[in-house]
């Protein structure tokens, strides 16, 4: 697992990820408690094979002891004997503290730091497809005076498999006002137990059209790719304008736009 220590940085001070053995499964206490969990803003996590990802951690730990250091995680499996935590390291930026009724307040703000390659559970040190899910949560705070608090805490956070549009392609290019233009493309998803990407087939995926001169796309038609993930479909030319492939997502499958390809319609 990873804590957080602190660093100083200018203009103020941060908290930077550093390993340490986490407590075992305990029972909560009334004088420590978390609340106001919010990972990534509200919104599911959406991780590729291979790059860092970085969400937002914000939550309040309330206290009327003493504490030396205290951290929020999300986590898998059954905590105490077979969970894994998701991030590899947090960064805390700030913990603005208040007092009130003989507790302490600290409303903290972190950066946790997920990496699909260096996971302590799944297969190996990976994620795996069956990551996609919901991922519970707990905090953890450790007294001064020794002794600690973990809460098993109701947060939850969806993690969800990155998907992508490969080969989009409008053509031809240029083409005749009236005449018919063929869009194609491919629609994948992270495949974290492979590391790779697969094709995802049956999927149903909008094509979007931006006028030239226009900042925004909107949706023409929708069209359900092959078992092999592939896209076709075909749309009369009207004006110059750039299209591009939309898949929304699922459960468990992060939403995704292909590059846009342009068409000068004569």
């Amino acid at each position: 697992m990873r804590r957080v220590a602190a660093a100083a940085v200018a203009g103020g001070l941060a908290l930077v990820g550093v390993g340490l053995t986490a407590p075992a499964a305990h029972a909560a206490e009334s004088d420590i408690s978390f609340s106001n969990v919010v990972l990534n803003n509200g919104k599911p996590i959406v991780v590729g094979i291979s790059a860092e990802v970085e969400a937002p951690l914000t939550y309040t730990v309330k206290s009327s002891v003493a504490l030396d250091s205290w951290w929020v995680e999300a986590y898998r499996g059954t905590y105490g004997s077979n969970e894994y935590m998701l991030a590899i390291s947090t960064t805390r930026w700030s913990c603005r503290t208040s007092s009130a009724g003989g507790y302490t307040f600290r409303d903290c703000d972190e950066t946790m730091s997920i990496d699909p390659d260096n996971m302590p559970g799944g297969n190996g040190n990976n994620l795996v497809n069956s990551d996609a899910a919901a991922w519970k949560t707990l905090g953890t705070a450790i007294k001064k005076s020794g002794g600690y608090d973990t809460d098993l805490l109701s947060a939850t956070v969806r993690l969800q498999r990155a998907s992508r549009i490969q080969n989009a392609n409008a053509s031809p290019e240029p083409v005749a006002k009236g005449k018919p233009i063929t869009v194609t493309g491919t629609v994948q998803h992270a495949n974290w137990s492979q590391h790779r990407y697969d094709n995802y087939g049956g999927r149903l995926v909008k094509l979007q059209f931006k006028p030239a001169g226009s900042s925004t796309y909107t949706t023409v038609k929708s069209v359900t790719a092959s078992s092999t993930g592939y896209l076709k479909t075909t749309v009369t030319a009207s004006q110059d304008g750039t299209w591009r492939w939309r898949y929304s997502g699922n459960t468990t499958t992060g939403a995704s736009n292909s590059s846009g390809d342009y068409v000068d319609v004569t």
